[in-house]
């Protein structure tokens, strides 16, 4: 692996860390693939009832272990039990999880007794024919607790709302599916990443899964045993440990038919062409080396699309910590973490914001740089960038919160648009145009021309801006012009990724030598075969303050009794849920 400050575009290559687990042995990886090759046809030919039952078993046993597991991650992270940080493992670890397993569950119900999962609204077509599923709010839960947020995901075009139905859930329309396995190379950071993405190979694809943890968070390991037990002891998944070696040794093994990987763009050339002088000659060519299916979720450097408006202080100030809380979150380590600001260079209150997000940062207090090369990748950009803005405490084993700001948007060189830095940074930028509109149309064009990768975009925009006609036309213009597989308004890219119905993943149609944010979705829990991005839309300003805002006093314990709740949603469960985020 390179460090990087030798890439010059795009997710950057992470060092490989020390190893906390011993790594697999190949004849140990040998035994478990043969075990998951006698059982893949036995998977795919279990019925609805006995999915749902292991489902069930899955949601018990994560349950069970969710304490241990969220306190293993937050030492590992450095993070304080109950303070708010806390939060972001429980919502990014088995809060997630269970959420998945139980819509995964009525997915499965639906399919049994109608034939494909049901939508909770019917779906619609867009003036220009595109087919448009609502996904959020998935159930009456979802109306009581997201309250003001919906989520939809936005078909392909050549999908009609006729026909909608027949792109859901595929696999199991299939008369005798041929049984397959399919390889899951897990991420470091996000604590659920790496079993959602084999509960989607699992029940959405129909494949058994050997799933390797990343070294980063292979600690997981034991906490995933126990809580898949239910699907390692039948011989459907199986958990493995190392790191490149490993990894390539089952990228190549004869018996893997399939592979997904959240990490790098330059992982996936690695796989798919290989390394050094061959591996180039392999990309430059379009000779692969692997020519199994490979679906992948690579990184992006996200933007963040504000949207000038009337913005009073306390406006500000709630802006300032959503814009900080997508930066501080995970100590940066995440593929949406906001990168770029972009705003509007005749805004008045454009300073405002930038000052605002800065004391939301000095309040968030520092984070451990947990990832390998951190501080490394940080030096990258002050190199760049000497005079960036640093909030925080600094020093060896520091990574402190660095703000580039006031960048050139016509510099195509620079690093901010073309890197993910994979560390506590973002940066700013500031459109020059003549009206809101020609702004907004701007910034679209820069977001999907000028700034690396097609994962996630945000747009904020004040609901008094909506009231102008021509400003509204743009807005709903932009997310339909926006070319990321997820778009979210006045909120965070990452909340697609938690609600778990959307679908994950880069927008379509990267080839293999230029993938970017990579191919495939994940997630996507109503089964859909042919999407082009998810759109979730939430309020300007909230109450109560969302659970994963980074100065929520009782995230953790919101967080926690959210997870018990997405595990057996209840009204004996609600009001003690309630009761703690109104104290947020």
């Amino acid at each position: 692996m390179t460090d990087a400050a030798a890439e010059v575009h795009g997710s950057v290559a992470i060092p490989e860390a020390h190893h906390r687990v011993e790594p697999t042995s190949q004849s140990r990886i040998d035994e478990a693939l043969a075990v998951l090759e006698d059982h893949k046809h036995e998977w795919v030919a279990l019925d609805i009832d006995e999915r749902l039952h292991l489902l069930a078993e899955l949601s018990e046993a994560t349950v069970k272990v969710a304490r241990d597991w969220v306190d293993a991650a937050c030492q590992a992270k450095g993070l304080t039990l109950g303070a708010s940080e806390e939060a972001e493992e429980w919502l990014g670890g088995p809060g997630s999880v269970t959420r998945n397993i139980k819509l995964l569950m009525t997915s499965l119900e639906d399919i049994r007794d109608y034939g494909v999962p049901q939508l909770p609204k019917p779906a619609f077509a867009r003036a220009d024919g595109q087919v448009v599923a609502q996904v959020i709010p998935a159930n009456a839960w979802d109306g009581l607790l997201f309250q003001g947020f919906t989520a939809e995901v936005w078909m392909d075009p050549s999908v009609t709302l006729g026909a909608l139905s027949e792109h859901q859930a595929a696999f199991y329309k299939q008369k005798s599916p041929k049984g397959a396995l399919a390889l899951v190379l897990g991420a470091g950071n996000v604590a659920s990443i790496g079993p959602m993405d084999a509960l989607y190979k699992l029940f959405v694809e129909g494949q058994v899964v050997v799933l390797k943890m990343n070294p980063v968070n292979e600690y997981l390991g034991p906490f995933i045993d126990e809580s898949f037990a239910a699907l390692i002891e039948r011989g459907y998944l199986r958990v493995v440990y190392g790191g490149a070696a490993e990894g390539d040794y089952l990228c190549n093994h004869p018996l893997v038919e399939e592979i997904h990987i959240t990490g790098s763009d330059k992982t996936h050339d690695a796989i798919v062409y290989g390394v050094g002088e061959e591996g180039a000659r392999r990309k430059a060519d379009n000779a692969p080396r692997n020519n199994r299916r490979l679906t992948c979720e690579l990184g992006n450097v996200s933007p963040i699309v504000v949207v000038p408006g009337p913005w009073s202080k306390k406006d500000l100030k709630f802006q300032g910590v959503n814009l900080a809380t997508t930066v501080v979150n995970n100590a940066g380590f995440n593929c949406v973490a906001t990168r770029v600001i972009v705003q509007h260079e005749q805004w008045a209150q454009r300073e405002a914001l930038l000052d605002s997000l800065r004391q939301a940062f000095r309040d968030a207090g520092d984070r451990k740089p947990y990832y390998p090369g951190s501080e490394n990748r940080q030096r990258t950009f002050l190199e760049h960038h000497p005079d960036a803005e640093q909030i925080g405490s600094q020093g060896e084993g520091h990574v402190p919160w660095t703000l580039i700001h006031h960048l050139d948007p016509d510099d195509t060189d620079e690093v901010c648009f073309n890197m993910e830095s994979w560390c506590g940074q973002t940066s700013e930028v500031a459109l020059p145009a003549a009206s809101v509109v020609e702004y907004i149309d701007r910034a679209v064009e820069f977001c999907n021309e000028r700034v690396w990768g097609t994962l996630s975009a945000s747009i904020i925009v004040h609901p008094s801006s909506l009231k102008d006609p021509e400003v509204n036309e743009a807005v709903e213009r932009a997310i339909a012009n926006l070319r990321y597989g997820s778009v979210a308004v006045n909120h965070w890219g990452g909340i697609n990724y938690a609600m778990v119905t959307p679908t994950w993943g880069a927008y379509p149609g990267h080839p293999t030598t230029d993938i970017r944010s990579g191919r495939g979705v994940v997630h996507n829990t109503f089964m859909f075969d042919r999407p082009q991005k998810s759109v979730l839309r939430g309020p300007f300003r909230m109450w109560p303050k969302p659970a994963w805002f980074i100065d929520n006093k009782r995230g953790a314990e919101i967080a926690e009794k959210m997870t018990y709740f997405n595990a057996d949603p209840s009204l004996v469960r609600l009001p003690g849920l309630l009761w703690a985020s109104f104290g947020g």
